[in-house]
């Protein structure tokens, strides 16, 4: 229903969490952010299925991006306001909707359907791309529903990254917001002037820097401010050089060192695989197996029998 004068609901996900998400659906998310440990990334990130419903009228205080991952094969009927302006939409999967921060919004759709919110702080984009441009020339553009295959494949990768890894995802989850905020930044955003590339590789020391932090915290959940902190960079910025220096993402390189370490501690065989998978930091000991079969070829079990022969 249209009304620009009607009232709206206030959203704070960074103090709120996942009761603004209850405030406008009326009930919790099927899974979310907020258990995994994901709250100093400057996210909040909901995945539920939502029966027909219409929505009151809100603004949050972060940027918020909608990413419809699951639904019907015909097209769902629906109508949004954003910041006043009206649509009547038939949205289908793969699309997404952009609502930056302090905009208000308003929805109603007539099938059910499964999406991902992701809230993400302002600070948080400013951060991202300071490096590379001025982020008070930047003014990120509201967006119906809109097809985006890199954004969609973003939100199926940050659903799974709630459901298989947890907490010890949370550099993965960090890439995953990083790559998303220049995607958005550069595709949905106006500027007053364009983006720099980023060129060049990390100086040697900065190298050997980062290589003996990860080396020393190994066993906590790394995370791509963490590291860039450590080296005194931006997360982008040293994203982009570290990949361009090693040919891997940092969040590819830790889990090559901590199956690295798995492997020496299974040779040494004073610990369970179980306490292996702890040690090196990953969540649990599937998690271990999986990518240890994925990287060694064979699960940690095999690996130790193979050694002990």
């Amino acid at each position: 229903m249209r009304n620009n004068l009607v009232p709206y609901l206030s959203l704070d996900f960074a103090k709120e969490k996942e009761e603004a998400y209850k405030r406008v659906f009326k009930r919790s998310p099927l899974i979310s952010s907020v258990s995994v440990g994901w709250d100093d990334l400057g996210i909040t990130i909901a995945y539920d299925r939502q029966p027909p419903i219409e929505l009151p009228k809100v603004s949050a205080k972060q940027h918020c991006i909608g990413i419809l991952t699951d639904m019907p094969s015909s097209p769902v009927y629906t109508e949004r306001t954003i910041d006043g302006r009206f649509m009547q939409e038939q949205t289908i999967q793969g699309e997404c909707i952009i609502v930056p921060a302090n905009t208000t919004h308003q929805a109603s759709w007539d099938k059910e359907g499964s999406a991902l919110t992701i809230a993400i702080e302002p600070t948080v984009f400013a951060q991202t791309i300071y490096e590379v441009v001025d982020p008070d020339k930047i003014e990120l553009l509201p967006q119906f529903a809109t097809p985006d295959p890199l954004v969609y494949q973003i939100g199926l990768a940050l659903k799974s990254a709630l459901i298989k890894d947890g907490t010890s995802s949370c550099l993965y989850a960090e890439t995953l917001i990083n790559t998303l905020i220049l995607h958005l930044l550069e595709h949905y955003s106006v500027t007053c002037n364009s983006f720099k590339s980023v060129e060049g590789k990390l100086p040697q020391y900065k190298l050997q820097q980062i290589i003996d932090y990860i080396d020393a915290y190994l066993d906590r959940d790394l995370s791509l401010k963490e590291l860039a902190t450590s080296v005194q960079m931006s997360p982008h910025y040293f994203s982009r050089l570290f990949k361009e220096t090693t040919g891997i993402t940092p969040h590819q390189y830790v889990i090559r060192c901590r199956i690295e370490r798995a492997k020496n501690l299974l040779q040494q065989g004073k610990l369970s695989i179980a306490e292996i998978a702890m040690e090196v930091g990953f969540v649990d000991q599937s998690h271990l197996h999986r990518h240890f079969k994925r990287l060694v070829g064979i699960t940690p079990k095999n690996y130790l029998q193979e050694f002990n022969k």
